[in-house]
């Protein structure tokens, strides 16, 4: 069961990972310091707003944007941070099989 416990605390960090270089990249192409036009930036985007959409349009149909600013990627990266915090509080029930 340890194994369980690592395997969730692992994908957790993935996906932290990914919001984070979404939220970055997303900075840096509104402020034109990449451009969509280079087809491995492209491919990039494209990748990352696959991965994460179905995670954001969820939270985005509970908090709407606030004048533009879309706070989807706040949520989910506070959401992760709960389930570590609850999977760590709770790792006890993993290491007693």
């Amino acid at each position: 069961m340890q194994s369980l416990f690592q395997i969730l605390m692992l994908l957790l960090d993935i996906v932290w990972f990914f919001i984070i270089a979404h939220v970055i990249m997303s900075w840096l192409i509104n402020f034109q310091v990449l451009n969509l036009r280079q087809p491995l930036v492209a491919q990039i985007w494209d990748a990352l707003n696959r991965i994460l959409e179905p995670m954001y349009s969820r939270l985005r149909r509970i908090i709407p944007p606030m004048s533009g600013v879309d706070l989807a990627p706040l949520v989910a990266l506070i959401a992760i941070y709960i389930l570590r915090i609850v999977l760590q509080n709770n790792a006890g029930f993993f290491y007693s099989f």
